[in-house]
């Protein structure tokens, strides 16, 4: 499997320059063509209009939306046209509660998407459905970008948390083209259980299935010295000095990730380098 066709999807004039300049620069590495999904957002929701709301106030914003969309679509083709890649742009209008349904339609036909972190104090509600309908309705691979940071590149050095869930081999099954051209991949195990099936070798099934591929692997087993593990993932990866994290998405439900948390989440929100997820 290789890359070739990626995706990146924006709602907000705030994110679109990083988050298609990071786009290309990784459709660039990998020979791959580019489509940028530019969505202005329709905010009001069907159902719960207050009582005198107007057929006035309902255009007001949809055209609001349909600017947005446009205003979008306009820089994402100045910097797309700056670029020596094959690419398109599309611009759409959605309303908030349509956004993983439209992103799926798109991210279905992808072999990656490139997205902005969904959390975080200068984030839109928008960007969360943005990344669930591209990983879950669309089951696309996902590259949620970090706040800030180097150009994206082909990662030389790669963390993997896992857990030996299936969301967890699903990620490393979607990120092999990147795991194989890595010149260190590092399992990163946490606290393993000690009356598991594998608690003798934690990770040695996946690093002989790795290195039957050709993955330079490593094994890291970690005590869980922090309360969270997704703490303990980030500062072993600062450690490392690893350019990506590979790792599945919402073991959990997503109704409880949400309301407590969890791993991904806690991920998500605090790391600082790209973290590849596919579920």
């Amino acid at each position: 499997m290789s890359f070739k066709t990626i995706l990146a999807v924006v709602t907000d004039q705030s994110h679109l320059k990083d988050t298609v300049s990071q786009g290309i620069a990784m459709a660039r590495a990998l020979d791959a063509h580019m489509d940028v999904v530019c969505l202005g957002v329709d905010r009001t929701q069907t159902g719960y209009y207050y009582a005198g709301m107007n057929a006035a106030v309902l255009q007001e914003t949809l055209h609001h939306a349909k600017q947005e969309a446009t205003d979008l679509a306009t820089e994402a083709r100045k910097q797309m046209e700056s670029s020596d890649l094959r690419w398109g742009v599309t611009e759409a209008v959605c309303q908030l509660a349509d956004i993983a349904r439209y992103v799926a339609s798109h991210a279905r036909f992808s072999d990656l998407a490139v997205l902005p972190r969904p959390y975080g104090d200068d984030r839109g509600v928008e960007l969360e459905p943005v990344v669930e309908g591209a990983l879950f309705e669309g089951q696309s691979p996902v590259i949620v970008l970090p706040a800030s940071g180097p150009e994206l590149k082909l990662p030389k050095k790669i963390a993997i948390g896992w857990n030996e869930s299936a969301e967890a081999l699903r990620a490393v099954r979607s990120a092999l083209p990147f795991l194989i051209s890595a010149e260190t991949v590092h399992i990163v195990v946490i606290d393993p259980p000690q009356h598991g099936p594998n608690r003798s070798d934690p990770g040695g099934q996946l690093s002989q299935f790795l290195a039957r591929h050709g993955v330079k692997v490593e094994i890291d087993v970690l005590a869980k010295t922090m309360p969270r593990v997704s703490d303990v993932l980030r500062r072993h990866v600062q450690d490392m000095s690893a350019d990506m994290v590979v790792m599945g998405a919402y073991g959990h439900s997503r109704f409880r990730e949400a309301i407590l948390g969890g791993a991904t989440r806690n991920t998500l929100e605090t790391c600082e380098v790209p973290v590849f997820m596919a579920h």
